[in-house]
């Protein structure tokens, strides 16, 4: 019984953290550290031949590191106190979590967009989306906020507490390097093509459980039966192997239109329709979008800490 109170109590704690505070701007956070480690790797390896030789060993070395490196700071911080061990594991369970932040950012975007138009909708958008923002009308700005949201509480929330129910705070920071690898590396340019092209596909590995689950629980939390059926219905159809889960449950669930022609870094990339009603998206509903949200990440949180009860 100790162990799953070692595992549960840092994840209840941890999501009341993020709940309560979010991500907040400029303080210290694994994830930059993670950052600058694979900007210095891919500088000193992305250069001349065997570029996805390279980049495949970049991808496994910094991944196994990470869940090395907590798994060894874990068995430090058990041999010295449990209640130490149990506030940073909460920290760190808090710092993989990216929910509240990730519901704040959409919101600013429906915000300035309503309160300061389309020229700062664009703008606030680029803080969160890879695509050109330049060109964007209203409703694609809005169907944008939409498809990150529910794209990223696989990739923010879902596959991180998946990880940590399965191995702990290592498993789920050796996620998070995984993740961020992929959202830096993992471009169809000339730069990175194959260097990034492991890692693009091993962050294709690790979310493809999480995101079809992610679509479920969507599902679950709203009992939205047209969810279920745009699920298998458009589920297989986006570019990526798993995006297009928990995008085709919310726009069953929102009975919308995703998808379509986008620019990304200057090359207009075809994306498949997702959905069936071109509708205008409202100001509001920016709110239920959040609350299934907070829905799915209460959800899952509660799941885990079940299981793990129920397993020890």
């Amino acid at each position: 019984m100790e162990s799953a109170v070692l595992l549960i109590v840092p994840l209840i704690v941890g999501y009341l953290l993020d709940l309560l505070l979010g991500d907040p701007d400029n303080w210290p956070h694994p994830v930059r550290v993670f950052g600058n480690l694979i900007a210095k790797g891919e500088q000193f390896l992305n250069k001349n031949n065997s570029r996805f030789l390279k980049g495949m060993l970049l991808a496994v070395g910094l991944t196994v590191c990470s869940f090395f490196f907590f798994f060894y700071l874990n068995y430090l911080l058990l041999a010295i106190n449990k209640w130490i061990y149990i506030f940073i594991n909460s920290i760190f369970v808090w710092y993989g979590l990216a929910n509240k932040a990730l519901i704040t950012e959409g919101q600013n975007v429906f915000q300035v967009l309503e309160k300061q138009g389309l020229g700062a909708g664009r703008k606030q958008l680029s803080r969160i989306v890879g695509r050109d923002t330049s060109q964007l009308t209203e409703q694609q700005i809005r169907i944008a906020v939409l498809e990150t949201m529910s794209e990223n509480l696989s990739d923010g929330v879902v596959a991180p507490l998946f990880y940590y129910a399965i191995a702990g705070v290592p498993g789920m920071m050796a996620y998070k390097m995984i993740n961020t690898m992929d959202s830096m590396l993992g471009y169809r340019s000339d730069r990175y093509e194959w260097f990034g092209k492991f890692a693009a596909r091993l962050d294709d590995v690790a979310n493809f459980i999480p995101s079809r689950f992610t679509a479920l629980l969507m599902i679950l939390v709203t009992r939205s039966k047209r969810g279920l059926q745009f699920v298998f219905k458009y589920g297989n159809k986006h570019k990526s192997p798993n995006a297009g889960y928990p995008e085709s449950a919310l726009a069953g669930i929102l009975n919308c239109r995703f998808g379509g022609p986008n620019v990304y870094h200057g090359k207009v990339v075809q994306k498949p329709f997702i959905g069936e009603s071109d509708r205008p998206i409202s100001a509001n509903e920016i709110i239920s979008v959040s609350g299934i949200n907070h829905k799915v990440c209460f959800a899952t949180v509660l799941l885990i800490a079940v299981a793990e009860i129920m397993i020890r």
